[in-house]
């Protein structure tokens, strides 16, 4: 085996199997990316949330002081 089949079955091992601060650098990564994502997904739900929330007090108070009541003829008055 000369010098250059030496030079790149070293390199092959080295590639195969990469160093542990590279692994540790992108699980932390991955980890920042996935806590990212799921908190995206956790204000979005608390958004939706609060819309219906909100349309529910819409519509109760509308019922509540009698203007829907009016407005489809519900009462008699």
């Amino acid at each position: 085996m000369n010098e250059h089949d030496r030079h790149i079955r070293e390199n092959e091992r080295r590639n195969e199997a990469p160093n542990a601060d590279m692994i540790a650098d992108s699980m932390k990564a991955e980890g920042k990316n996935r806590k990212r994502h799921n908190t995206f997904n956790i204000n979005r739900l608390w958004l939706w949330l609060g819309v219906i929330v909100l349309i529910f007090i819409l519509l109760y108070w509308l019922f509540a002081i009698g203007t829907m009541g009016d407005i489809m003829d519900w009462f008699n008055g």
